[in-house]
């Protein structure tokens, strides 16, 4: 496999800023995204990645307005996705798009997949009559299935069959950015290569905009050309993959890499166990929120939220002790 085929281009389609979200509960507030900022250049994928609990998806579905942010800014091609108004949004549908982590639960049971895909084309009036069914029939051959498997019904499916269904959902309206939010973790091992590499030919075939939501580095490695590493929600580094892979600068990062299989049976990495498990978002340590598990921590890294500090080369980390540990 070769990775990163595409580069990114020259100017961001999505832009970040400060994105929070904050639900309230009965004695106080749970900070699942505290202020989160990233870029995604226009025809690259980037990798969102960390741990269960670190608002990855959180941030994918607050990006698609599938819940509400708290706070920040969303700049797609210049709009601002957080003021607009719902029926605003839905004309910004048609652009941003979404493939789910769970296969079997995001399909219909009782809609066959000509109707599953119909849907989208007929919400945004892309087509009617025989260049619908024609549409339809494309699709389904796009994502490696035949067109007359739209009759059948997604439990007729195996996972990795209905995941690329719901590809073909999303790429339906001739979207421009797609949030995959872990569209591998559900299926098995010898299937998620498949699904990965259709993403990549798709990716490249169309020049998509991809947001990548993982806690695979290894899948990071192979598909994305900038990865942002989430914890707690917040982001510990980000940069470009090959940069950030082959020097990682946050002791968190490094903890994930060393975690990760390595290619070459003969190479070796020197695992970093991190102690204990990771904090409830909310009551998160106060500082660096990392700091409870991090074996470099120090009084100093209680005080204060560490800035973001650019290394060069668009590669950003948040933490204080970063040129000591280069």
């Amino acid at each position: 496999m070769t990775a990163h085929q595409n580069e990114p281009g020259p100017d961001a389609l999505l832009t970040v800023e400060g994105l929070s979200k904050h639900f309230p509960v009965a004695n106080g507030v749970v900070k699942a995204v505290d202020g989160v900022s990233f870029k995604v250049q226009r025809g690259s994928i980037v990798g969102l990645v960390g741990e269960s609990g670190s608002g990855k998806t959180t941030v994918g579905r607050s990006l698609l307005r599938l819940i509400q942010p708290s706070g920040g800014r969303a700049l797609f091609d210049g709009a601002d996705l957080f003021a607009l108004s719902n029926a605003e949004m839905r004309a910004y549908r048609r652009r941003l798009q979404i493939v789910f982590q769970d296969p079997y639960s995001s399909l219909n049971p009782r809609l066959r997949v000509e109707d599953i895909l119909g849907e989208a084309i007929d919400t945004h009036g892309l087509a009617k009559g025989a260049a619908r069914k024609e549409r339809i029939s494309e699709l389904l051959v796009q994502v490696g299935l035949a067109a007359e498997h739209g009759r059948r019904f997604p439990h007729e499916f195996s996972g990795g069959q209905r995941q690329r269904i719901g590809i073909a959902r999303a790429l339906a309206v001739q979207p421009e950015f797609i949030v995959a939010d872990e569209p591998v973790s559900a299926l098995d091992v010898s299937v998620q290569a498949q699904v990965l590499n259709l993403l990549q030919e798709l990716q490249a075939a169309y020049g998509l905009t991809m947001l990548f939501i993982t806690h695979d580095l290894s899948v990071v490695e192979y598909l994305c050309d900038q990865v942002v590493v989430m914890y707690l929600g917040r982001v510990m580094e980000q940069g470009p993959s090959r940069q950030l892979f082959a020097n990682p600068r946050h002791p968190y990062t490094r903890a994930l890499l060393s975690a990760s299989p390595v290619p070459d049976p003969k190479a070796r990495r020197q695992r970093i166990v991190l102690q204990g498990d990771i904090p409830s978002p909310f009551n998160p340590p106060s500082g660096c929120v990392f700091r409870t598990r991090c074996p470099h921590a120090i009084d100093a890294c209680a005080q204060a939220v560490p800035a973001a500090q650019t290394l060069g080369a668009d590669h950003v980390v948040s933490c204080i002790r970063q040129a000591e540990l280069a």
